[in-house]
């Protein structure tokens, strides 16, 4: 037990950076987010696994020893208990009336008439009883063991629940524009994880396709409500159903379920060669980084048809890519001290500062990359924006109805970028744990072993009655607490004066 309580400990323990840390299961862009603002420390908590605690080998590792101490513990535990509801309660000892809660008293009853109307007084009560010529021993309590018992055994079963939730159980992450969706697929998802033992190429069929994204935020730009209106299915042959994914209302496929945990902004960035041919035009989700979705924003373009860098002797020839990369604010405002800045987060006044890059965004390397992260080496170009020609960053205003306040020109080779408008994105969790009942039915046993072992107390009492050589019968009563001593001053009175009446009638 003592092993357990230290491995229990050191669960707790190992759980703290779990909660101080984003994680990639349930906020892969905070987790993105915290990667970019702290290029030192974050690599070296993404090989401690910091963004990933409970899916870490070493936080398995304490899981698994607590779970066989724990079963280790309560297998003698649970024997012993056994063997005690067995046997019959201590004999009563030479002089009880001595204990320290005692009381001794005559009575012209004979001693067996005694001991009878003390047993069944006492069995009335709920205890439990053995008798002999001239002696009552009794006892009760024994829910509080088995009270200790059920909540160990199950948080035994609330490890094991989580255990097998994590073998044969998925989770995945996938960012969805408004307009678009996803199918419940590998293929579907920016992040996944799954149990040892779940066929990935087999999961359980749906889709989601997000209508519209609604979101209220009070004057102060506090949210009030957030809502992912979608189309669902559960398979091709199904029929579509309409739905609404809130915080805490999530949308049900059997065991998986669709959750929203997260939302913000994708502009529409458009580049046209010189022809004005559309070369790329996507809607680019932007990273939020603070509570009025103040975002940032990169934008990787892979065919562009630049020329590729001429090889010198030091350095071979490489493919030239743009790449832009920005702030967007959902509802832009100016601040004498900081610049612009996102004044409430709803898209009211969208805008963005962007500036154009060329260089080798290395997209054919077939190495994977960070979208959210630009490569070193890239060359900042000089553009035209609505205030001119520059090398810093341009500002645009993406939705206004005039072309020039959302368009940069002036890019190598005539190519021009738009910033045409903006749409809200969220992002999904599906998260499968066909153990989940076990788990709650685990949790609910913890609490009732756990009220049982603090509520019931431990106690025994006993009665010895004998002639004391006048003809009268000498009773002695004394009893002990095996918990609280203090709280069984009362308790043991009001027994001694309805054992009294009981045996003086």
């Amino acid at each position: 037990m003592r092993t357990a309580l230290q491995l229990l400990f050191l669960l707790a323990l190992a759980a703290i950076p779990g909660s101080l840390l984003p994680q990639r299961a349930v906020q892969p862009l905070q987790v993105q987010r915290y990667l970019i603002n702290h290029p030192h420390l974050g690599p070296i908590f993404d090989r401690l696994s910091l963004f990933d605690v409970f899916a870490a080998p070493w936080f398995a590792a304490i899981y698994g020893l607590l779970f066989i101490s724990l079963a280790g513990c309560l297998v003698p535990r649970i024997r012993l208990h056994l063997k005690a509801l067995r046997s019959a309660p201590p004999k009563a000892p030479a002089h009880p009336g001595r204990l320290r809660f005692g009381h001794t008293y005559t009575t012209d009853l004979p001693p067996q008439e005694v001991v009878q109307r003390a047993g069944s007084m006492l069995r009335g009560m709920r205890w439990r009883v053995a008798t002999t010529d001239e002696t009552v021993s009794a006892e009760k309590g024994y829910l509080r063991e088995t009270g200790n018992l059920i909540f160990h055994i199950a948080l035994l079963m609330l490890l094991l629940g989580v255990g097998l939730g994590s073998v044969y159980g998925y989770s995945g992450t996938v960012l969805v524009v408004q307009g678009d969706g996803f199918t419940n697929g590998l293929i579907s998802y920016d992040q996944f994880k799954a149990g040892a033992l779940i066929n990935s190429d087999k999961l359980t069929p749906f889709n989601v396709h997000l209508d519209k994204f609604d979101a209220t935020y009070l004057p102060s730009g506090e949210p009030s409500t957030f809502g992912a209106v979608v189309t669902a299915r559960n398979g091709l042959n199904s029929p579509t159903r309409s739905d609404t994914i809130k915080v805490n209302h999530p949308l049900a496929f059997g065991s998986a379920k669709v959750y929203l945990i997260g939302h913000g902004y994708a502009p529409r960035f458009t580049v046209r060669d010189a022809k004005g041919n559309i070369v790329f035009q996507q809607h680019v989700p932007c990273t939020p980084r603070d509570s009025m979705f103040t975002s940032t924003c990169v934008v990787k373009v892979p065919d562009t048809g630049l020329p590729a860098t001429k090889a010198t002797k030091d350095h071979p020839s490489h493919a030239q890519q743009f790449a832009f990369d920005g702030v967007f604010f959902p509802t832009e405002g100016l601040d004498p001290s900081e610049g612009f800045v996102s004044t409430f987060p709803a898209l009211n006044a969208p805008g963005i500062t962007i500036r154009a890059l060329v260089g080798d965004l290395g997209l054919d390397s077939g190495i994977p990359q960070n979208v959210y992260v630009l490569p070193k080496g890239l060359t900042q170009v000089t553009t035209s924006g609505p205030a001119g020609v520059n090398k810093a960053a341009q500002v645009l205003a993406p939705g206004n109805s005039d072309p020039k306040a959302h368009t940069l020109t002036g890019l190598p080779n005539g190519y021009t970028l738009s910033v045409d408008d903006a749409l809200p994105f969220v992002t999904f969790q599906v998260k499968s744990d066909p153990y989940k009942k076990l788990v709650l039915l685990a949790a609910i046993l913890v609490i009732a072993g756990l009220i049982t072992s603090l509520r019931v107390r431990r106690r025994r009492v006993w009665v010895r009655a004998k002639p004391d050589g006048s003809g009268r019968t000498l009773v002695e009563f004394g009893g002990l607490s095996r918990t609280e001593v203090d709280g069984f001053d009362e308790a043991f009175s009001q027994l001694s004066r309805r054992l009294e009446g009981e045996t003086c009638r």
